[in-house]
């Protein structure tokens, strides 16, 4: 059977279609959405294209969905704030089936559902290419927001989750990486079905009332980058230990040491969170969150270190470059 593509059924059936997956105010020139009296609005934006930040090979369509909302309510989490619901800006070929767009919808709902917020509207095109531009929107209390650039000398550094199992994910997708294991099913759901860590939020504001002295930045560029980008702006260095580093059990084993030391660091897209804490509030979080890390400390020296051993071994410096870089390669 043929399948019904877009130019088949015309932007108002579309856009008809889509209605169903989106909050009841779609339809109008603009979306409207009554603050709660007194919080401050967060908004974050993301655009992805096809064969640069996806392909059909790697992600189907529900996946992509999935992962498109996740990667904004993620930099919504990283600010501490609650989403109320994002708007999507789609680009298809004439060609494009309607059952991938309706997957596409499906995932960004299921997702949505899961995680909080709602579809308030977007635009449709036509163009060469598959692209995607979400804007997310989320409320916070003032005074409650996280930033970059909070850090304070002798704060710990904690991470969510492990760090380069999407990477990993990612080399099963492609058959870079052979390997049939529960560690291999968890490693490709990283990847397409990553889960903002709204959750590490909460237990922060259980632990702790006074978030002003306290830095936060999501990792979907890479661990490293992460760290690197909380110490520019913060004006502090870092001491990392290669013994905390979050490594997905099982990764050491399937890749060796060094490579799975620079997927961690270096592979990104793993959407979960570091945060600059002193230390009190540093070992209540790692204890209400059992697969968060305390992988080092900030420090005066604006150095940013990784040591085999806190006290000597060899600096090994964070390489920027490493990290992923929208306009090379």
């Amino acid at each position: 059977m043929i399948p019904v593509t877009v130019a088949d059924l015309g932007e108002h059936e579309i856009l008809r279609r889509l209605r169903p997956y989106c909050a009841a105010v779609v339809g109008d020139d603009g979306a409207v959405r009554s603050l709660p009296a007194g919080e401050q609005l967060v908004v974050t934006t993301d655009v992805l294209v096809d064969q640069v930040h996806f392909s059909d090979r790697t992600l189907p369509p529900h996946a992509l969905g999935w992962r498109a909302a996740a990667v904004n309510l993620s930099d919504l989490a990283a600010m501490a704030a609650t989403p109320m619901g994002v708007t999507i800006g789609l680009t298809l070929p004439p060609d494009t089936p309607w059952s991938w767009v309706d997957d596409l919808y499906q995932g960004f709902k299921d997702c949505l559902d899961h995680h909080g917020g709602a579809i308030l509207g977007g635009d449709l095109c036509r163009g060469h290419q598959r692209s995607l531009a979400i804007t997310a929107l989320g409320t916070v209390l003032p005074g409650q927001a996280l930033y970059r650039n909070r850090a304070k000398a002798g704060q710990m550094l904690v991470a969510t989750g492990v760090h380069g199992a999407a990477r990993a994910g990612l080399a099963l997708l492609l058959a870079e990486l052979d390997l049939v294991s529960p560690a291999a099913e968890a490693w490709i759901q990283a990847h397409q079905q990553p889960v903002p860590r709204f959750d590490a939020i909460a237990a922060l504001q259980t632990h702790c009332q006074d978030l002003s002295s306290i830095a936060a930045m999501d990792t979907s560029d890479g661990l490293a980058d992460a760290i690197i980008q909380i110490c520019d702006q913060s004006q502090v260095g870092a001491t990392l230990l290669r013994s905390q580093l979050p490594i997905p059990p099982g990764l050491v084993e399937a890749v060796g040491q060094t490579t799975a030391e620079q997927w961690t660091l270096y592979g990104g897209e793993d959407f979960e969170l570091l945060l600059s804490l002193p230390p009190e509030i540093a070992g209540a979080l790692s204890q209400a969150l059992p697969d968060s890390q305390i992988i080092g400390h900030t420090t005066l020296e604006p150095e940013i270190r990784l040591r085999d051993d806190v006290n000597h071994g060899t600096d090994i410096p964070l390489d920027q470059d490493q990290g992923y870089q929208h306009f090379q390669g």
